[in-house]
């Protein structure tokens, strides 16, 4: 049996609004996912500490604040520093189209905005990880 995809989710800063990313939450898990939910207001410092802990394959973020383009090159920054630079960074969030293009060029692996469909995020996730665990393979 293969592993379970191991995800973690967090909503960096001081957006408060987290009924999307416990959707998300709810659909991951019954996607078979092992989720780990970081709750609100985490610091990019507390995500990638325990993204790197949990030894996750993913982070997600949902960030509503308009705070992307700082609390993502942040998680990205930290990721690469602390050897978790095979750790998939995506997320959520209201990202104008010019912005998402360079978080995407930046390292993002993947955004989407409101109204995604979960079915669509799964299946990017479980494609994204299944093609990164060949890459490590074939290393």
């Amino acid at each position: 049996m293969a592993d379970k995809i191991r995800v973690l989710l967090a909503k960096p800063g001081l957006d408060g609004h987290d009924r999307g990313i416990k959707i998300i939450a709810a659909a991951f898990r019954d996607a078979g996912f092992e989720v780990i939910y970081t709750g609100l207001r985490q610091t990019p410092e507390q995500i990638v500490t325990a993204a790197i802990q949990e030894d996750v394959d993913a982070v997600g973020v949902s960030i509503l604040s308009g705070a992307h383009m700082t609390l993502f090159p942040a998680i990205l920054n930290l990721l690469k520093e602390q050897g978790g630079e095979s750790i998939l960074l995506f997320g959520g969030g209201i990202i104008p189209g010019s912005e998402e293009r360079e978080l995407l060029e930046m390292g993002v692996a993947k955004l989407y905005t409101p109204g995604a469909s979960t079915t669509d995020i799964i299946k990017w996730l479980n494609e994204a990880v299944a093609a990164g665990k060949t890459e490590d393979k074939l290393l």
